[in-house]
């Protein structure tokens, strides 16, 4: 279960990134864009830390508050995960179970 986990994750973040560069360069040239629905489920089923990086790389979305904010949170959800299956042990969440 924690490779598929951990393959899901890079696949969908490697399509975020993708998807937000995507998005920036349509900005640019004034053409059909990507949804901000669209990137939002990108980043939740496992995109987060794609969606991160191509908000930085791309300087996409930075202006907006809720992206900066949501990204980054479902981005580390998406490392602590990844840290979770591999195996690394986590003091503070091993105390909540």
């Amino acid at each position: 279960m924690g490779t598929l986990g951990i393959e899901w994750i890079a696949f969908i973040s490697i399509w975020a990134f993708i998807a937000m560069g995507y998005d920036k360069r349509q900005a640019k040239r004034k053409k059909s864009r990507v949804s901000e629905k669209t990137l939002w489920l990108l980043a939740i089923a496992g995109g987060g830390i794609g969606a991160y990086f191509g908000m930085q790389v791309f300087r996409h979305k930075t202006l907006h508050t809720s992206f900066r904010v949501g990204f980054l949170m479902l981005a580390l959800i998406d490392l602590a995960v990844i840290l979770y299956f591999i195996g690394l042990k986590m003091p503070a969440l091993s105390q909540l179970f």
